[in-house]
């Protein structure tokens, strides 16, 4: 168990063991919305596999819960199902969770999505990488 840093004003708490050596930080845009992304991959005969992604995304579309979830199904390009999706206790409020992915939105037009490979990381896990993401606090002064 590990500590996965600041990404975008948000305090990473834990990261599962057995994660990817590689992380990564990138920035992007994509349907008006700002997207803070840290990956953690691994090497294998065929490249490179994802085990674990952090998004932090910003935007006005991002207004409420359902608004993240349309969001979501648009960027990734595939649809939740519904038997699969379970709302999870986060301590910024409601999330939505799958086996493979967790999101909820920490204000409107601001959110947080968690996305894991289910065949290394359970979903146990996730949510406790999920739950463990806060926003970082300011320095005392």
């Amino acid at each position: 168990m590990g500590d996965g840093g600041v990404l975008d004003g948000f305090h990473i708490g834990y990261v599962p063991d057995g994660l990817g050596e590689e992380v990564s930080d990138f920035a992007s845009e994509w349907g008006d919305v700002q997207i803070a992304s840290r990956v953690w991959e691994r090497q294998t005969t065929d490249g490179y596999r994802v085990d674990l992604r952090v998004h932090v995304l910003r935007g006005p579309r991002l207004g409420d819960l359902d608004g993240l979830r349309v969001f979501l199904v648009d960027y990734h390009e595939r649809e939740l199902d519904d038997r699969q999706v379970t709302e999870f206790p986060h301590p910024d409020g409601p999330g939505l969770a799958t086996d493979a992915q967790a999101f909820w939105l920490t204000e409107p037009g601001v959110a947080v999505t968690v996305l894991v490979d289910p065949e290394r990381i359970g979903r146990d896990d996730l949510l406790t990488v999920a739950c463990g993401i806060v926003r970082q606090r300011e320095p005392a002064g």
